[in-house]
């Protein structure tokens, strides 16, 4: 990769992020316009010219997720903090590492060090509302993996080393956003191809994550996957 196309992901990259970390703040009460933060169309492009393509997604086997005595647990504890991936180590799990990046008007349990939040407000990215988080409606916002662990597992992850899983499953920067409970079941381990946020301007802010993703841990997409963010990129600015 030349250092031009370094920079123009890596711009891509910053832009998603800082857009889901400061709460996108473009989000009114009944849904903006457009999604703040959003590549476009030509930074889509881009992406989808560097991410590899395979004709369809393969099922090896052996993807499980459960870390209870006896399972396989091949991405490791959920939300541990025993992780090389940004935020590891840092005496917060990593649920609550993506809820105090993404989260506005946040308050913490006592004696956390600011880590265990108890409520906040959600501009959530996928169904374009805002959503407020409690702890005692805590399934109301759910961490989801962008690019699910299951499809990862098919696509390639299920020959990589432990820890890179790990890191995968945790990695904050790249992969994790806090969004809408119903959204985020609704969605599973589908890909593009099968879903897409429920909330249209949140399409092209969805493509350019999901792609930076899969560029990042070197993951492909699908013939269909491709073909449906195409499709998403026609619509971006």
């Amino acid at each position: 990769m030349n250092w031009g196309i370094l920079r123009c992901l890596l711009a891509v990259l910053i832009l998603l992020t800082t857009a889901v970390a400061s709460g996108c703040a473009g989000l009114g009460a009944s849904g903006p316009a457009a999604a703040p933060g959003s590549p476009t169309a030509a930074e889509l492009t881009l992406l989808l010219a560097r991410v590899r393509v395979v004709s369809e997604r393969p099922f090896p086997g052996g993807y499980e997720r459960d870390c209870t005595a006896g399972r396989g647990c091949v991405f490791g504890q959920a939300w541990t903090d025993d992780t090389d991936a940004p935020g590891g180590h840092d005496g917060c799990d990593t649920r609550n590492n993506v809820l105090n990046r993404q989260l506005t008007e946040v308050t913490y349990r006592q004696h956390t060090r600011d880590c265990v939040v108890v409520s906040g407000t959600l501009a959530d990215p996928y169904s374009g509302r805002r959503i407020d988080f409690t702890k005692a409606r805590a399934k109301a916002v759910q961490i989801d993996h962008v690019y699910p662990l299951a499809a990862a597992w098919d696509m390639g992850a299920a020959r990589w080393p432990l820890a890179r899983r790990v890191r995968f499953a945790n990695d904050i920067e790249f992969n994790l956003l806090a969004a809408d409970g119903a959204a985020n079941q609704a969605k599973g381990d589908k890909t593009p191809a099968r879903w897409l946020p429920p909330w249209p301007e949140g399409h092209c802010f969805y493509a350019g994550k999901y792609l930076t993703t899969a560029i990042q841990y070197d993951l492909p997409i699908t013939t269909a996957d491709k073909s449906a963010l195409q499709k998403i990129r026609r619509r971006c600015p």
